[in-house]
């Protein structure tokens, strides 16, 4: 296992993950990467792990370029132990080295997994580490998406060591952003924030405030491909994401027993589109709710539909509410849908959730019994026909 040099004496020693297809319960159809990076200087620095169970394979790829009992410093961006997992390995090995990590959080988060026996250099905002013709600045990110998480910037390079920040849960074998398709690259890297970073739009908005004041030409994150031709998109879609305030564009969501809240789905979606408005159609039985979010981040109506099962909503809508109010998207219009037998309770749970989401409830909720008819489609056509129509004109 080779390393690939990302800049002269800077070398990706990461780990490639080719099977893992979930990852906290967001679905990585892709794969995963695990980034590491190496910097050769008067000071030889490693830059993150890799998951504890790639840990030979970070080794091998050090190996490759330097023995890595040479490492002076391991700098731990994020705790999390997909990032920080082999730090036990590495220091078995790299005996001398000593662990740079955030104060007060990073340290606290490093001795809570693995102890206080290591060597540990907890730096604060604004503090810097000269590793010889190269100096490391640390940027504490908190909450993006732990407290202890922190980026690190190599201004003489260029570069920012953005840990999870415009990362992509992406196997590939390719390591750049201009090797790799455009469109999936940045497929992925929407998925990514919307399942993992969009709570913390407002720290991302702090966050993008300092970087955009470096000079950067090289983006290496912790997941996915490094970003070199493609800087400015990246920065200008996260920009737009954490704006967290979409324009247009509707996503309808549901489960159906008997097709009669599908029918419902159906209507709503031709609705939006002849309203002009772009709709996404997702039904909760054939695909997953991560895989969903993206769509919700950049649109501006939701309507999430089920019908009535033993007094409550289908276990699906319910869990893909769950998962969505932890995203808390805010600044969406919403309503609920659905069709039911004799007690029809799943639609007023299903618009309390969407309310508890944060959203402005735009429509009353569409509560058909049994089957709807067709002069009840029509209703409920015209009334997403009709949708906001007073402030539009």
């Amino acid at each position: 296992m080779k390393a690939i040099q990302v800049k002269e004496n800077i070398y990706w020693v990461g780990a490639i993950d080719w099977s893992v297809r979930n990852f906290h319960g967001y679905t990585t159809n892709r794969g995963a990467t695990y980034n590491a990076y190496l910097i050769l200087d008067e000071k030889v620095t490693l830059i993150d792990t890799v998951k504890e169970p790639f840990k030979e394979e970070l080794l091998e790829r050090i190996s490759d370029i330097i023995d890595p009992e040479k490492i002076d410093y391991v700098v731990s961006n994020h705790v999390e132990m997909d990032h920080s997992g082999s730090i036990p390995r590495i220091m078995e090995v790299c005996k001398n080295a000593e662990i740079v990590t955030s104060y007060p959080s990073g340290l606290k988060g490093l001795t809570a997994h693995y102890g206080n026996s290591y060597r540990y250099k907890p730096v604060k905002a604004g503090e810097s580490l000269s590793i010889g013709k190269r100096t490391l600045s640390f940027v504490p990110t908190p909450m993006l998406h732990w407290p202890d998480n922190m980026v690190t910037y190599c201004p003489e390079e260029k570069l920012l060591f953005s840990n999870d920040a415009f990362g992509q849960h992406y196997a590939s074998s390719e390591r750049f952003d201009d090797e790799s398709p455009q469109s999936v690259v940045m497929e992925e890297a929407k998925k990514y924030y919307a399942n993992i970073i969009m709570l913390y739009g407002k720290q991302v908005q702090g966050a993008m405030q300092v970087v955009n004041t470096l000079d950067i030409d090289m983006i290496a994150p912790s997941h996915g491909i490094i970003w070199r031709s493609h800087v400015k998109d990246i920065l200008s879609a996260y920009q737009t994401w954490s704006n967290n305030n979409p324009e247009t564009g509707a996503v309808v969501v549901f489960d159906s027993m008997w097709h009669s809240t599908e029918m419902i789905a159906k209507t709503i979606a031709e609705a939006f589109t002849e309203k002009g408005i772009s709709v996404k159609f997702f039904d909760l039985k054939e695909i997953h709710m991560s895989d969903i979010v993206p769509y919700i981040l950049t649109s501006k109506y939701i309507a999430v539909g089920s019908p009535t099962l033993n007094n409550g909503m289908l276990p699906t809508v319910a869990a893909f509410l769950c998962y969505l109010k932890g995203l808390s998207p805010k600044n969406r219009k919403a309503f609920a849908f659905g069709s039911y037998g004799w007690g029809g309770q799943s639609i007023g749970q299903v618009e309390a959730e969407l309310k508890a989401c944060g959203f402005d409830l735009c429509l009353d909720a569409i509560k058909i019994p049994y089957i709807p008819s067709k002069e009840q489609l029509n209703e409920i056509h015209d009334k997403i026909i009709r949708l906001d129509s007073e402030t539009e004109n």
